[in-house]
């Protein structure tokens, strides 16, 4: 999902994949989602943006990673690291 917001204009449009859309659906004023002829959804538009929601929280975002991923992907790299592998001791 890409995130584009056009602040002259005050619109955010959330592009939900590559198709191109074939028609739109006005769901409530100003808030248009852009849908292909087989109903799949490609993007939302919000027309007056910031009265609508605060952009703040839509165009930040968090990123919550698995603990136990993050361990093994530090583990791989150290172990592959140039400077590790010329310790004294280790084996090459």
């Amino acid at each position: 999902m890409k995130v584009h917001y056009d602040d002259e204009i005050d619109a955010l449009y959330l592009e939900l994949g590559d198709q191109e859309p074939d028609g739109v659906i006005e769901i409530a004023e100003g808030v248009n989602v852009d849908t292909t002829d087989d109903g799949k959804l490609t993007g939302i538009e919000i027309l007056n943006a910031s009265r609508k929601m605060d952009l703040n929280t839509i165009l930040s975002y968090t990123l919550e990673l698995n603990q136990d991923i993050l361990k093994k992907i530090a583990k791989s790299s150290i172990q592959a690291s140039p400077f590790v592998a010329a310790l004294p001791g280790r084996n090459k």
